[in-house]
């Protein structure tokens, strides 16, 4: 079985098992249920298919998936813009291996480094594809006490560095996403190798990451608040916001902002003077 129809498959699982008839706005179906989900005849009924069509899809035996389905299923799940994206990934990824050529080593856009340049008085952060750190200002890393060097990954720091873990106080929260983008991304390149090869150091390095990684969340550009403790600073809190280039979506620009004088805003340029990051 092709290992994208088994990701499918996995990924249409967990988010009928998620959604109760009564969420659905059904009659649960008679009978007794081993589970509090939709059954796959409940599904299959909500998005119009034959319950034989719909468990060829869960069972990743259904090669063909069209928009139609796509949308269907995406209905009847009550998927937000994020997982529909996702499911569209996970249906037709054959076509997109068909056109995809070498993979480009990332070169940070020079519109994006323009855009960090102008905002150098709060953390910023450019990713790239596995989360490897493209760029990345001095602030960013005097705030997380890591050099994070361009080329170096994100992902990694964030969890098998210890550091990491006592520096976020809600570091499940800020991680648990990270985990789904990573997830929304392996949607989106399903031959990844390294990507995979990454997924799975991570899991061997943290049972948390693996525990994230089954429950089949996707996210993207999440917007988060995220709370440091900073040995010297104190505590700091951000607003994380994510800003996709127009030129490769596959780079996004990380920005901690700040509210106006509030006590995070007034330590920065504390902290800026202490750096000599470039």
């Amino acid at each position: 079985m092709p290992v994208d129809r088994v990701a499918l498959g996995a990924f249409l699982r967990s988010r009928r098992d998620r959604l109760t008839p009564a969420q659905a706005g059904i009659e649960a179906f008679p009978g007794p249920r081993r589970v509090p989900g939709l059954r796959k005849e409940e599904l299959a009924v909500l998005a119009g298919l034959s319950t034989d069509h719909y468990s060829r899809l869960e069972q990743g035996r259904q090669h063909t998936v069209t928009d139609e389905v796509v949308r269907a299923l995406s209905r009847a799940l009550r998927l937000d813009e994020i997982e529909r994206a996702h499911l569209r990934d996970l249906a037709a990824p054959a076509a997109r291996r068909r056109w995809a050529g070498p993979e480009v080593a990332q070169r940070p856009d020079p519109g994006m480094l323009r855009l960090m340049a102008a905002l150098d008085h709060v953390p910023v952060l450019l990713l790239g594809r596995r989360a490897q750190v493209l760029a990345r200002n001095g602030l960013l890393s005097a705030v997380l006490g890591s050099a994070l060097e361009p080329g170096s990954s994100f992902a990694r720091w964030l969890f098998l560095e210890p550091d990491a873990r006592a520096r976020i106080v809600n570091w499940a929260d800020f991680a648990a996403a990270a985990v789904g983008a990573l997830r929304y991304e392996a949607g989106r390149h399903p031959d990844d190798r390294r990507l995979v090869d990454m997924v799975q150091e991570l899991r061997r390095g943290d049972p948390d990451v693996a525990r994230w990684w089954d429950d089949q969340r996707v996210t993207f550009r999440t917007s988060l608040t995220k709370q440091l403790a900073h040995p010297t600073a104190g505590p700091l809190s951000f607003g994380i916001e994510s800003v996709v280039g127009p030129h490769d979506p596959e780079q996004r620009l990380v920005v901690y902002t700040v509210e106006p004088d509030s006590p995070t805003a007034r330590v920065l340029p504390m902290l800026a003077s202490w750096t000599a990051v470039p």
